[in-house]
């Protein structure tokens, strides 16, 4: 009777994490299911750079769950099930919406439909993976996250950094206005733009008292955590923002001027994204 009991408490908890999980990714996939850039990528994205960039999104996610999967992990076996779990509710999720909105519809060539969802699953995937925190765990759970997150060490810091960056440039990165803004800034506005980013990644995690905010290491004056951390994680943003133009197109035919401009412009919300990693992880 008690082994029956555990295993309905087990099978219960992971219905509920499952759940929640398609509530995160549909509350991390509604702004790009319904912008209608990501409905064209979908169609005329290079097939190759899709499935590279579906792929590292796997890694991604893998690493995801040992911070804050739907369900709690303890081996990367577990992760990496947390993970396919993830993948498949994004991809599920994505799937729902996108033939409900009437984007998708079986008379498409299967190329742009799976196109279409493939593109679409990233994000909500990366909510799927997160729902377990953002969306309401016990007070255990959350005391567990929190004790994780702080013993962290600095290859899990950056890794958290490049996730934030990630999902914050991904949203923006489809946009038009994203290279609207990069044609009409001078190249002092791009500096300026870039040393704006800095402050405000340097700000947000040593500075506000924004929730995970990272606490100093003993011993690291100014220097030392400005370089450390906050250059470390400017360059990790931009690094991001370019591989993720060169993903969606954005930097073929562009001079090395367009391509520099429109990553500093990427990498305001990449930095954005890598300062409240810790937030929203």
């Amino acid at each position: 009777m008690v082994g029956r009991a555990e295993a309905q408490g087990g099978n219960r908890a992971y219905a509920v994490g499952l759940a929640r999980a398609f509530g995160g990714a549909i509350i991390f996939g509604i702004p790009l299911l319904m912008t209608m850039e990501m409905w064209f990528l979908g169609f005329y994205l290079d097939r190759g750079r899709l499935l590279l960039f579906l792929v590292l999104n796997f890694f991604m996610l893998v690493g995801l769950s040992r911070f804050g999967g739907f369900e709690r992990t303890s081996s990367l076996f577990e992760d990496v099930l947390d993970a396919f779990a993830a993948f498949a509710v994004g991809v599920t999720a994505s799937a729902v919406i996108l033939v409900v909105f009437g984007i998708v519809d079986w008379e498409m060539p299967w190329s742009e439909i799976v196109g279409k969802i493939a593109v679409q699953s990233v994000p909500a995937s990366f909510g799927a993976i997160i729902a377990r925190k953002q969306l309401g765990g016990s007070d255990e759970d959350t005391d567990e996250e929190e004790e994780a997150l702080q013993k962290t060490s600095y290859g899990g810091e950056l890794f958290l950094m490049m996730a934030g960056a990630l999902f914050l440039a991904f949203n923006v990165a489809p946009t038009e206005e994203m290279v609207l803004i990069a044609f009409k800034m001078s190249p002092w506005q791009s500096m300026a733009l870039v040393l704006l980013s800095i402050l405000i990644l340097h700000a947000f995690v040593y500075s506000i008292g924004f929730a995970g905010q990272h606490d100093p290491v003993a011993g690291h004056g100014f220097r030392r955590r400005f370089l450390v951390y906050t250059i470390a994680g400017y360059g990790i943003a931009l690094l991001v923002s370019l591989y993720v133009l060169w993903t969606f197109g954005r930097t073929d035919g562009a001079d090395l001027a367009r391509m520099a401009t429109m990553t500093a412009v990427l990498g305001f919300p990449a930095a954005v994204g890598a300062a409240i990693a810790r937030l929203v992880v």
